[in-house]
């Protein structure tokens, strides 16, 4: 099927080539797009360099913004599958074809790469683990669905899903918004295994201490998420 890899990049010039390489000699057949969200280190001039597939954000949208730029070219562009995945080397292309497998097949609408399934390779600190379950109890709670890797950015969605998701995708925190927005509006969400990796080079936005503070305001933003959305459903019947 007409597969796109998403990949947002902020900063990730360190990083970048080995990610589009490795993507390359994994997966041949699936086309990709760099979303440069206004980068400040050399990123879109490797881009150019190398002859890479990107676009270049005029501002800067974070990462939801730039993620949902991805998906508005997936579905212009009429891709059957469009797949995220991060710009920083934690995510391993070879698992591509069985995160795709389960949404090619029809069983699911959005599969999620989840590193807790099998508990192999990078599992990320303590800290940001304990967030990260906080995370999942309040996604069961709200719509029923349990998801073990709640914030994991790599992840596949169909090509009704990323019509939807070039429409309506969260701005703030997107990986755990866009699993309660899509069960929401009736899509199936599941996950399969997968090993990630410590990012290349750099260092993640969040640190450990602040983590849990981090989740704690997601759970917040997945609550009024939630009424927002029964409102809405209200307001249209």
């Amino acid at each position: 099927m007409k597969t796109l890899v998403i990949i947002p990049c902020y900063n990730e010039e360190e990083n970048l080539e080995r990610v589009v390489e490795n993507l390359r000699a994994a997966a041949p057949e699936a086309d990709y797009l760099i979303v440069n969200d206004c980068s400040t280190d050399g990123s879109e001039a490797l881009c150019r360099e190398k002859g890479y597939h990107y676009l270049s954000l005029p501002i800067n949208l974070g990462i939801g913004g730039g993620v949902q730029s991805g998906y508005l070219y997936a579905r212009e562009h009429g891709y059957d599958i469009t797949v995220q995945m991060d710009g920083d080397g934690q995510h391993d292309p070879a698992y591509l074809r069985e995160l795709i497998r389960p949404v090619a097949e029809g069983t699911l609408d959005m599969c999620i790469g989840s590193r807790f399934i099998t508990k192999e390779g990078f599992q990320t600190s303590f800290m940001r683990r304990l967030g990260i379950n906080l995370i999942r109890a309040m996604i069961y709670s709200l719509c029923g669905v349990d998801v073990r890797d709640t914030t994991s950015g790599f992840r596949a969605c169909g090509k009704e899903l990323t019509a939807y998701f070039a429409e309506n995708y969260a701005q703030d925190y997107p990986e755990p918004e866009a699993i309660v927005t899509a069960v929401q509006s009736g899509y199936r969400v599941g996950e399969v295994p997968v090993v990630m990796r410590e990012r290349l080079a750099g260092k993640s936005s969040i640190s450990p201490f602040k983590s849990v503070y981090y989740m704690l305001k997601v759970c917040i933003s997945l609550v009024v998420l939630r009424i927002t959305m029964e409102r809405r459903k209200g307001g249209r019947a």
